[in-house]
């Protein structure tokens, strides 16, 4: 099963901005959609992007929609996400997953945003 591993978590400041990025230990090309999750203390998950096989289509939650931007780069076997704009609600542990294999999620990395 593919191994996902999550990283560029940190503190960042409100209107702040950082990049997460999710490297994966085998071709994602063929575990098909990837998907970033976020879940904050005492609150349930929640799917914050997806993008499909080829890249060209990303969807978001209405939370984030207009501030985030998931990409993916098949040949790296990596997934990213651009978060720009950045408020205290965004703060949540963030995991990578494939899309439709929710045992593949990874650690996580934390992101907190804070002044």
């Amino acid at each position: 099963q593919v191994q996902l591993v999550e990283s560029g978590g940190g503190l960042v400041q409100p209107g702040g901005s950082l990049t997460l990025s999710c490297l994966a230990s085998e071709s994602i090309y063929n575990q098909g959609a990837m998907s970033w999750y976020r879940q904050a203390p005492g609150k349930e998950r929640e799917l914050v992007a997806l993008i499909t096989t080829s890249g060209r289509q990303t969807t978001y939650s209405d939370s984030v929609k207009g501030r985030f931007a998931i990409s993916r780069d098949n040949a790296k076997n990596t997934v990213s996400l651009q978060m720009n704009d950045l408020k205290p609600e965004d703060t949540a542990v963030y995991y990578c997953q494939v899309a439709t294999k929710p045992r593949t999620r990874g650690r996580g990395t934390q992101v907190t945003v804070s002044a």
